[in-house]
């Protein structure tokens, strides 16, 4: 099983972003997917984006990596458009873009802001397993 990526709020980007309509609907945030996620006791990271955060853009490529490790192979990521959905951002209680949230089923186990380090990230995400 690969990791799977889905955004909540970036039907309108993503399109943008890699030029078909059709990956939008592959990553589209339902309430149902996330608390399915969570009974099935699934590792999960929320991650609170937004597309003009240089601190996002630098947690990207470090998230990605980890997410190609075998380790993290059932991790479950739901991205968070931080200026799209203020309503889904609420429910996290986050404050800022750059938030990454971990659970591990329906317990949040982890919770950060800002953070760049590759260890850190790496910590963080261990525990969600």
């Amino acid at each position: 099983m690969t990791t799977r990526r889905i955004f909540l709020g970036l039907a309108a980007v993503v399109p943008m972003l890699f030029g078909t309509a059709a990956l939008a609907a592959e990553m589209t945030y339902t309430p149902a997917a996330f608390e399915a996620a969570q009974k099935a006791g699934k590792p999960i990271l929320v991650h609170i984006t937004a597309p003009w955060c240089t601190t996002c853009a630098a947690q990207k490529p470090i998230l990605a990596k980890l997410e190609a490790d075998p380790k993290f192979k059932d991790l479950q990521v739901f991205d968070v458009d931080f200026d799209s959905r203020k309503d889904v951002v609420k429910r996290f209680e986050a404050t800022m873009q750059s938030t990454l949230i971990t659970y591990k089923g329906g317990k949040e186990t982890g919770r950060s802001a800002g953070e760049t380090k590759p260890e850190a990230i790496s910590s963080l995400l261990d525990k969600a397993l």
